[in-house]
């Protein structure tokens, strides 16, 4: 049983759990459970005949024993007994918006209904609107929800394309009259890589105004409430847009609720309760009814005694521990890095020459910049043969004199590992280049043994620095390939070769949670653009956001370091490789 398999069970017996009504607790192990699962960088095949799954992050005992179960026999009796008294089916209503876990279950129990099919005809027929806490204009919503899943809009969106409409909506939130503060919340602030609802938290005392103002933009498509605090509208394009409206006092708890993730609000809120305190979006209240309004999140955290816990750690995997103790890493964040080490030129498959590269990179302030253009096999990209390779290295020392003293400038190169695992290039072209990545773009497809093998035969090669997004995956349209990420990660460190987190958005490989591991074994990271263009340089904040979530610092990553540590490095890793 693969990962993904095992997860998407313990996702389900999540939310068949949640429709029967389990506290939320127990809801939330499970689902936890499956979130680590999915993220593992190693097969959970392995760590269970190592009879180590206790040391999955949110595998507690009785999980453990479910999976040891599942694995043994390739069936759950408690899932099965599970599915005997709720519907296999029903998770998939909460994937219609306006339908969620108490929703699904009055209709599973009133009406008998299990499909979407189901709820689509209770709806036509006018059968919803009969049962309590629903009505006529709830009936109507819940069917405009099924006719635009219907449309085929996926359910979570690349975070790249949800970001810059959040920006641009809190760019004209703030200029609402009386609008102190407005922010993105839920999982676009925790740098998620896909983005199911976007939520924006904005700090205000006239609320109506500004509610009224909101749905008046002519992105949006229908309104699918409005509440005191709060207004959902579905925009043209089909994504579900939350507005949240507090006042200034109470920013904080309203932005500290709002972004989530659920795991961690519910311990978050456990934490207040041992101190004799309840917390809500509001703000805190004593046992005594007194309020204690928060105006930053600081304050939140800071009246628990915490430090403040940064959005992209909220995800309930030990942050809160770490705050208690005062052991939370100092995350790397966009000003530590230094250097750009994977991006192309015209030279390849880039849009424009090196220099205007080069200006590019000197205008955002960095440091020094590697073209690494690809290999001569790739023709799609128009690979550089040896000829164009060497005619290159004469055009960056032209360019190296010309922007000396401002910014440094080497010849790298992005070289195709091959079917049979050999290298693009042969060794003596790969040892005059300044720095070497290697990477795949073609047999994706092969069996784990085969891929991971020809991976690991060119990591061993002596003169590979990085290798750049590992997994190949396209988010939403590619699947990553199925490697062997532990046997790779161990390799990295043993050849001193560094891992690259691609900033694209459609990319983000390595993912946060293989990031995370591979630190934890002593791998070093790079966080790349892959630049084919100078604004493809701004993708960088989709890879900060990967590595925080990962809980990376700037000591993690290569191109965090100023030029003389990052030369010293690369001698170092010539040499350890050779004496390897």
């Amino acid at each position: 049983m693969r990962n993904r398999e095992l997860a998407e069970i313990f996702e389900r017996i999540a939310d068949l759990l949640q429709i029967r009504g389990d506290a939320i607790y127990r809801v939330l192990a499970y689902r936890k459970a499956g979130e680590s699962i999915r993220g593992l960088s190693r097969s959970v095949v392995g760590i269970w005949e190592e009879k180590d799954l206790e040391n999955i992050p949110g595998v507690g005992k009785a999980i453990a024993t479910k999976i040891d179960e599942l694995l043994s026999t390739g069936k759950l009796i408690f899932y099965e007994k599970l599915i005997e008294e709720v519907p296999e089916n029903l998770p998939d209503l909460l994937r219609i918006a306006d339908v969620g876990p108490k929703k699904v279950a009055l209709f599973w129990k009133e009406l008998g209904v299990t499909s979407i099919d189901d709820l689509e005809k209770a709806a036509k027929a006018g059968k919803l609107q009969e049962l309590p806490g629903v009505g006529p204009r709830s009936e109507q919503k819940i069917l405009e929800g099924i006719r635009s899943s219907k449309k085929g809009r996926p359910e979570r969106l690349s975070i790249g394309s949800v970001n810059p409409i959040a920006q641009s909506f809190i760019r004209r939130l703030m200029k609402i009259p009386g609008v102190v503060h407005a922010e993105a919340a839920g999982s676009l602030r925790r740098w998620r890589e896909t983005i199911g609802d976007l939520d924006i938290v904005v700090a205000a005392e006239d609320k109506k105004r500004v509610m009224d103002e909101f749905l008046k933009f002519s992105e949006v498509e229908r309104i699918k409430g409005q509440g005191e605090t709060k207004a959902s509208v579905e925009l043209l394009d089909g994504l579900r847009v939350q507005v949240w409206v507090h006042p200034p006092e109470r920013f904080g708890s309203a932005l500290q609720y709002a972004t989530g993730s659920q795991g961690h609000n519910v311990r978050l809120r456990e934490y207040a309760l041992s101190q004799g305190l309840s917390l809500s979006e509001h703000g805190f209240k004593g046992k005594n009814g007194n309020e204690i309004l928060c105006a930053s999140e600081e304050e939140v955290y800071a009246t628990l005694g915490l430090p403040w816990i940064a959005p992209e750690m909220r995800e309930d995997l030990g942050e809160i521990t770490a705050g208690i103790e005062d052991t939370l890493p100092k995350l790397i964040s966009e000003k530590d890095i230094k250097g750009e080490i994977h991006m192309h030129s015209d030279w390849s498959d880039g849009r424009v020459s090196m220099e205007d590269m080069a200006n590019a990179a000197l205008e955002r302030g960095l440091e020094y910049i590697v073209f690494t253009d690809h290999s001569r096999s790739l023709g799609i990209a128009s690979g550089l043969s040896l000829e164009r390779l060497r005619d290159q290295r004469k055009k960056i020392n032209r360019l190296r004199k010309k922007f000396a003293g401002e910014l440094d400038i080497f010849q790298g190169s992005e070289v195709e590992i091959l079917a049979d695992g050999s290298l693009d290039y042969p060794d003596e072209v790969l040892e005059a280049l300044d720095f070497v990545i290697i990477s795949l773009h073609s047999s994706l497809r092969q069996d784990r043994e085969k891929i991971t093998s020809r991976l690991l035969a060119a990591i061993e090669n002596e003169h590979v620095n990085m290798v750049a997004h590992l997994s190949g995956r396209l988010i939403g349209k590619r699947e990553p390939a199925d490697l062997d990420f532990e046997a790779i990660f161990q390799a990295a460190v043993e050849n001193n070769v560094i891992l690259e987190i691609n900033s694209n958005p459609e990319r983000l490989d390595l993912k946060d949670t293989h990031a995370r591991r591979a630190v934890e074994l002593g791998v070093k990271l790079a966080i790349t653009t892959d630049a084919h263009h100078p604004e493809h340089l701004d993708l960088r904040i989709y890879g900060i956001g990967t590595a925080r979530r990962a809980w990376v610092t700037s000591e993690d990553v290569l191109n965090a370091w100023p030029i003389r540590k990052f030369l010293d490095f690369l001698e170092k890793q010539k040499s350890s490789k050779i004496t390897h």
